[in-house]
């Protein structure tokens, strides 16, 4: 279910159930709460009582959280590095997002547990917006016969972050 959806539906369940999803939601989008707030035209502190101080959003504030927060995080296509792999190598990964010249690229994960989840996971995270893909040797040739994006390879005797690097730079030419 995309993010939208998720949103609304939580919000039309509870207050409480609104806020755990917008949390869950900004982790899943690689963003922090500041991150948020910009993207959204609301203030830091705003989001902040939201999420911490069980305070409702007024109508304005929630329109505009759920569009940032929407399939396509609110800039369009083409804002973020795809990172699949086990959710336990995802969860040592602290960069959500990376410097590439003067410009920040995203990143967001995709948890794949086997070979076929790794290949739908790619397949949605180009679909999503995806301007490259960090993934497993294992399961690369056949992601590369599948996207048009650019695929960097997660090498165990490098960090993670040298990986989703490689592909911020692929994604430039």
């Amino acid at each position: 279910m995309d993010n939208t959806r998720r949103l609304m539906r939580a919000a039309l369940e509870s207050d409480e159930r609104f806020r755990e999803t917008l949390v869950e939601v900004i982790d899943e989008l690689g963003m922090t709460m500041k991150d948020l707030a910009r993207r959204a035209g609301v203030s830091p502190s705003t989001l902040y009582k939201i999420v911490n101080e069980d305070r409702a959003p007024s109508l304005e504030v929630l329109r505009k959280i759920v569009r940032a927060t929407g399939d396509d995080g609110g800039e369009g296509k083409g804002n973020f590095i795809a990172i699949i792999a086990a959710r336990h190598v995802l969860d040592e990964v602290s960069d959500r997002s990376v410097r590439i010249g003067d410009e920040s690229v995203r990143v967001r994960d995709y948890p794949a547990s086997t070979v076929e989840d790794a290949i739908v996971a790619a397949i949605r995270a180009e679909r999503e917006g995806a301007v490259a893909v960090v993934c497993a040797p294992i399961v690369s040739p056949t992601i590369e016969k599948v996207l048009e994006i650019p695929i960097a390879l997660i090498d165990p005797r490098d960090s993670m972050l040298d990986a989703v690097k490689l592909a911020a730079r692929k994604s430039k030419t």
